[in-house]
């Protein structure tokens, strides 16, 4: 992971020569390393993160018609409107996570934007948000690592749900939109 930071790193400060407000997606493959990368970047410069997590879609929005979409198990248009275009116009701004374990919006989180502010998460580069940032990354990870890594942090029963749901889902939001090909760089982790 150092060597990712490292070379991202050396894009950041390439691009802060030219530019005072960055705005960084990290998109990828579930279990890629997308928040952990985050957590160093924002230990290194000390800027924001927003995960994409927090905008998933709620119950009642999931539809069949919704899901078949790509990429439509994001609620891009919530981001859109309550984190993209204030945090893009340099203005403070809150939103309300969308709480997986309870299935519902939570308290709101209020963010005055930084220098530097990462968009991390699958989705985070969906079409409809892709024109928004000045660094698109993408993180990959071997599907067998990946399987691994999704069953020591959430166990197998997670980790089947996954293989079955979820991971079919990123993939053909990646394929549609050519993600991992149309980023500025790409990274396996």
């Amino acid at each position: 992971m150092q060597n990712i930071v490292t070379s991202i790193s050396e894009r950041i400060d390439c691009l802060r020569q030219v530019k005072t407000h960055l705005l960084i997606a990290i998109d990828g493959r579930c279990a890629a390393g997308k928040t952990s990368l985050a957590a160093q970047l924002q230990e290194k410069y000390d800027c924001n993160v927003i995960h994409m997590d927090h905008f998933f879609l709620r119950p009642q929005q999931r539809t069949q018609e919704r899901l078949q979409m790509a990429g439509g198990n994001v609620d891009h248009e919530r981001f859109l409107e309550e984190v993209l275009k204030p945090i893009s116009a340099g203005k403070s701004f809150s939103y309300r996570p969308f709480d997986c374990k309870r299935q519902k919006l939570a308290e709101p989180i209020s963010i005055n934007p930084c220098a530097i502010n990462i968009i991390e998460g699958s989705y985070s580069c969906h079409q409809k948000l892709w024109d928004y940032y000045d660094l698109r990354l993408f993180l990959t990870v071997d599907s067998q690592e990946q399987l691994r890594r999704i069953i020591i942090r959430d166990g197998v029963e997670k980790a089947e749900l996954f293989r079955r749901q979820w991971i079919p889902l990123e993939e053909r939001y990646f394929a549609e939109y050519k993600i991992a090909e149309r980023c500025d760089a790409c990274y396996i982790n």
